[in-house]
């Protein structure tokens, strides 16, 4: 072979290899950035932190996570849907997604997000202060209805799961859905210091939302609106056993990304997220503080969404919380 034809051959070479470039590199490579759309403290952002954690500890890149509150939660969800769909940036999606959009807060709805996972869901509870004279939920259903409009209620936005939860157990036990006027939050945690503060008289929110509270004695749980008891809460009643009203509602909580999320980032954090889901370390946080765990895979989760916004849009409408 001549020194030419020597040269050119590995100038070719050179030029292939140039031409190949780098390969690209395995997601994810930087920091991941989870969205909380509710205040610090509450159950949305202590499970939100528990699995940025986890996360972390398995992807070796730092997930963070970024409380966006406000809007009765438009805020913090409009963060997600509107991030760039590349898997940096995903965030805790909450029932309240399938409720704004009937308010007129948002045009949002579950379609613009890429569903990953669900994993908690939890039904409300009926809180009072610990000095409270009321120590049964058909108490408060009494004072309610010989007293409308003296006595306030709290527990998350104006039309909220929480709110929703307090005016459907109303209608549904003959009491006008406004008889305990709603006083928006930016969450659970300050509703809850609302109440043992005497600013508001009821909280409707999730008995683990309420547990810190509880166990220090300032306040006291009197019902959860479930078909069951909360295995973690042996002592507080359903509302069906309190009162005989068959009124169940539930706040549910998953993971997802902007609507067109790469499918290498579903097939990255999925089964993470299932392992995670499944891990001793996350089973025992959610126990603790009485957490339901449930698992729905990104079908299913989507499945899950779109029964949550007919029924809750339904139950809305019949309250007259819904535009």
């Amino acid at each position: 072979m001549t020194s030419f034809a020597k040269l050119t051959g590995a100038a070719l070479v050179a030029l292939a290899l140039v031409g190949a470039g780098p390969a690209a590199a395995a997601y994810p490579e930087r920091p991941i950035t989870i969205i909380v759309p509710w205040g610090a403290g509450g159950g949305t952002d202590a499970t939100g932190r528990i699995l940025a954690s986890l996360m972390e500890k398995e992807l070796g890149v730092p997930v963070n996570v970024v409380n966006r509150t406000g809007g009765s939660g438009v805020i913090g969800h409009s963060a997600i849907a509107t991030a760039a769909p590349d898997g940096y940036t995903l965030g805790v999606v909450t029932v309240e997604i399938g409720m704004m959009h009937w308010q007129g807060l948002t045009e949002l709805t579950y379609q613009d997000y890429t569903p990953l996972a669900l994993y908690n869901a939890d039904a409300a509870g009926l809180q009072v202060r610990a000095d409270s004279e009321w120590d049964s939920a058909q108490a408060v259903l009494d004072a309610v209805k010989a007293s409308p409009g003296q006595y306030k209620a709290s527990g998350t936005g104006q039309g909220g799961i929480w709110h929703l939860a307090l005016a459907g157990m109303l209608q549904e036990a003959g009491i006008a859905p406004d008889a305990a006027p709603w006083v928006p939050s930016q969450g659970a945690a300050p509703a809850m210091q609302d109440l043992v503060a005497g600013g508001v008289d009821i909280v409707t929110c999730s008995v683990p939302e309420a547990q810190a509270l509880l166990e220090a004695g300032r306040a006291k749980s009197l019902a959860v609106m479930s078909e069951e008891r909360n295995p973690a809460f042996p002592d507080v009643p359903t509302l069906k056993e309190a009162t005989g009203l068959d009124w169940t509602v539930a706040a549910w909580r998953g993971i997802a990304g902007p609507k067109g999320l790469p499918d290498e980032v579903s097939q990255k954090l999925v089964p993470l997220l299932k392992q995670i889901w499944e891990g001793q370390e996350f089973r025992d946080f959610m126990a603790q503080r009485g957490f339901g765990v449930v698992w729905r895979d990104p079908e299913g989760f989507g499945q899950w969404m779109a029964e949550s916004d007919e029924s809750l849009g339904a139950v809305m409408k019949a309250v007259g919380i819904a535009n």
